[in-house]
Order: structure tokens, then sequence, then C-alpha cells
């Protein structure tokens, strides 16, 4: 059996579900859920990644301005004066750790929200109806569903009693849809899908009874999720700021070779002419921008956070503190930043 083999399940009878799950309507045994749970992992949309703390880390030094610091940085190294390259990565360490305990905090917080709302269903295991966590939940697992459930995978409807759905987080649609047992053809749209119930959905109204297929990020739901997990855009913040690292690094280096080329006209030593065009490019770096940012958004973080609002990105509070108007769509997941 592999559920992530079953394309068109929609398109399936009754029967030929049961058989390529190896389930039936009394659901699974709890050997083999278990069995199951060990082979495909937990139905949840997101991964552990042993490494997420440590890439939330480095991109604290990631923007023009810090790149910048760390070549000066060098630099002082090279020209012997350990004094100065000390304080600027003394500068560099507490402005990026500044952002990234609050970027941390923040998604810790998140994460323990999530925590203290735990999602059950109910399942059919050896024929006997139990509740259990929606992420233990498998393959070939039978749910019962009624008002106020939500789907914990994408489901073959079997059995359904004036069964409606609300849709809204897939299709957008506000109505809520009814859902019935039956073949359905393959090339249906996801909202035409009667005989499928969503993952991420909830019922309305009715019950009913669905086999679990798909589970996780192999689900609609999942999909979409995985989508929103690439890279987001830069904030205009953000963008301002690496504008200016950028000019910074323009108007020093055009300084650096004009004096170099000034002094090499004058028949000085090129190593002098050099060092001091090196050192020139330390003085002109301005060491304390990048923790004077830091400090004013945590603090602008700290203010927002006594107002109940948690801020996941420091760079995201400047583009709130410039919003003018908030609109939302009919179901509330579209939003955007007007500017006059």
């Amino acid at each position: 059996m592999n559920d992530r083999s079953i394309e068109y399940f929609w398109n399936l009878s009754e029967k030929d579900i049961f058989s390529q799950l190896n389930s039936d309507a009394n659901g699974l045994n709890n050997e083999e859920a278990e069995r199951r749970l060990s082979k495909y992992g937990f139905n949840t949309l997101k991964e552990k990644h042993s490494s997420k703390t440590l890439t939330l880390f480095l991109r604290q030094f990631t923007n023009p301005i810090i790149l910048i610091l760390i070549f000066a940085a060098i630099v002082s190294i090279f020209l012997h004066d350990p004094t100065d390259a000390a304080i600027i990565l003394t500068i560099i360490f507490i402005s990026g750790m500044l952002g990234f305990w609050q970027e941390k905090g923040a998604s810790n917080a998140v994460q323990k929200l999530l925590e203290i709302v735990q999602i059950k269903s109910i399942v059919f295991r050896s024929g006997e109806k139990k509740e259990i966590n929606i992420e233990n939940i498998v393959s070939g697992d039978v749910i019962s569903v009624s008002a106020g459930n939500i789907i914990p995978g994408d489901s073959y409807l079997i059995e359904a009693n004036n069964l409606f759905l609300d849709e809204a987080t897939l299709t957008g649609e506000t109505f809520p849809m009814e859902k019935l047992p039956g073949i359905i053809d393959k090339e249906a749209t996801l909202g035409n899908r009667s005989n499928v119930l969503f993952m991420g959905t909830h019922v309305v109204s009715g019950s009913g009874k669905a086999m679990i297929v798909k589970t996780g990020k192999q689900t609609e739901f999942g999909k979409v999720s995985v989508r929103l997990q690439l890279k987001p855009s830069e904030t205009e913040f953000e963008r301002g700021i690496k504008k200016f690292g950028y000019l910074l690094l323009e108007v020093t280096l055009i300084l650096i070779f004009i004096i170099f080329a000034f002094n090499a006209y004058f028949q000085k030593s090129i190593i002098e002419s050099f060092l001091f065009s090196m050192a020139l490019a330390v003085g002109l770096t301005p060491q304390l921008l990048p923790a004077i940012i830091s400090i004013n958004l945590s603090h602008g973080a700290r203010r927002m956070a006594a107002k109940k609002v948690i801020v996941k990105k420091l760079s995201a509070i400047e583009n709130f503190g410039g919003m003018n108007v908030l609109c939302s769509d009919k179901t509330g997941t579209l939003t955007e930043e007007l500017k006059k």
C-alpha cells in the first residue's frame, strides 16, 4: 500500500479504494495504524528541521551593511588593529543576537499557542470508535465526522447524511458544499469533487463517514502550505536598508579608489596607500547602525507584544507602522497593504 500512488481517487469505487489502501469500513487495527505511522510519518504540514535555529541566526548577518562591517573587521585584523576588529565584531554579534532572540521568541510563542489547541478526530480502529490527535491519523483510517469537525486529511466519502462542508480555505467559496458518495469524473475540478473531504475544511452540518487517502503535505491543503513556505518577498524596510548598504559600499569603494590613485600619482608607497585606503574604509563604515536598527525594532516589538501582537519578523514592524488601509477578501484569506 502506498497512498502517495493513488491519484484521481475520487474517480474510484469504494471497493477499489478499500483494495488499494488495504483497509475496509471498519478501519485499521491498532498495529497496522502504528506501522503506517512509523513508515509514512505524522499527519502534519511542517517538518522539524534541526537547522532551523541556525538558519534563523545566520539570516541576521546577510544584509549589505553587516557584510561591510565584517569586511571592515577583516581589514582591521590585516592592519594589525585587533581592538577595532574586536569592537566591530562585538557590535555585529550583539545586533545579530537582538534580532535572533526576538524572532526566535516570536516563533516559539506561536508554537506554544498552537500546542494549546490539540485537534482530535474520531476514527474507527478495529471497528471501534476512538478519539485521537489528527497527527496520528494515517491513510486507510476511517473517520466519523459531524458538525464542527475539522477534516484531518483528504478523504474518500463512504456515507453521508445531509453533509455540508465549508471549503473556503481551498476554493474561496463561502457557501457550504454538499458532499455525496459516488464516483466523480477524474477531470473534475477541486470544487466539483463532491465525494472528497479535503484536509483543512470543516463540517457545517450533517454527518458522514470517510476513509483517509492522503495525509500531511500530500493533501491539497498541504500543497498550498508548501507553496506558502517559499521565501517571502522583501519588505520595503528591508529593500531600503539593502539599497542604503549598496550605496554605502559604492561610495566607500569610489573614495578608496580615488585616494589610492591620488597617493599613487604622487609616488607614495603602494602598500602604504593601500593600507591607508583600507583604514579609511573602516572609518567610513557606520559600525553602530545595525545595532541601532535592531534595538529600535526590538523596542517596537515589545510594545506590540504588550498589546497582544506577536511580531515574527522584525523588519515587518516598519511596514505595519506605515500601513494606511488593511483589506481582506470575503473569506479573510488575502491581505494587501495600500499606501497613499
